[in-house]
């Protein structure tokens, strides 16, 4: 499957190579079949496209480090802390912090992003597990089942809205077709990715075992 998956993003990135999101699903594949040196070709040159990709620059820094590019990957990790951090994506942020403080180097010191919400937040506490920012609760899950359920507890409807931006961006540059199970799976890859939702995560949920908010 994920030699299916190599090719086909190949050939998106082959067909565009304009098209970041296929560079970095690219690289994302190679990083999950062990190919660190190309994940790291793939993942910069997706960082040329996007440089505030935050995502990025964590598979970037950790396929680096696979390949033995321990200085260069330090180089990447840094950067990419210091864009996620002023972003206020935590997620990538602690990933980046942790693959630091693996190779001995702790990250880079940032200005502490505010605790302010954004505009249209309501103040009722609720503080969004991906920025770590206040923000505004949904009313409802985005959809049914133990993810959708997941999103409503830890996702604000910012962030929500910002991934659906975001998604129509992956629906038009990969050319996604939901009739066909794969492009939806390729959907929904991308969409745990942006919300922080990591493979041994969404087993927990999947298999009925739900973490604590925030987990």
């Amino acid at each position: 499957m994920n030699a299916d998956r190599i090719a086909n993003f190949e050939r998106m990135a082959q067909a565009d190579p304009t098209n970041e999101m296929a560079h970095f699903s690219l690289g994302n594949a190679y990083l999950q079949a062990g190919r660190h040196a190309e994940a790291a070709a793939s993942l910069e040159r997706c960082l040329e496209l996007a440089p505030e990709m935050s995502k990025a620059w964590q598979l970037c820094g950790q396929a680096q480090l696979g390949a033995g590019w321990a200085d260069k990957a330090v180089q990447t990790l840094n950067r990419g802390y210091e864009i996620a951090a002023g972003k206020g994506d935590r997620m990538p942020q602690q990933a980046i912090a942790e693959l630091l403080r693996g190779v001995g180097r702790e990250p880079p010191t940032v200005a502490v992003a505010t605790a302010a919400g954004p505009a249209g937040g309501t103040g009722d506490g609720f503080v969004c597990s991906r920025t770590g920012r206040a923000g505004t609760r949904m009313d409802a899950a985005p959809f049914r089942g133990p993810v959708g359920a997941w999103i409503h507890q830890n996702i604000s409807a910012e962030t929500w809205k910002a991934w659906i931006g975001q998604g129509t961006k992956v629906i038009n540059e990969l050319r996604l077709d939901f009739s066909r199970d794969r492009d939806q799976e390729v959907y929904d890859q991308h969409m745990h990715e942006f919300l922080g939702l990591d493979p041994e995560m969404l087993a927990r949920l999947k298999g009925g075992t739900e973490p604590a908010r925030g987990a």
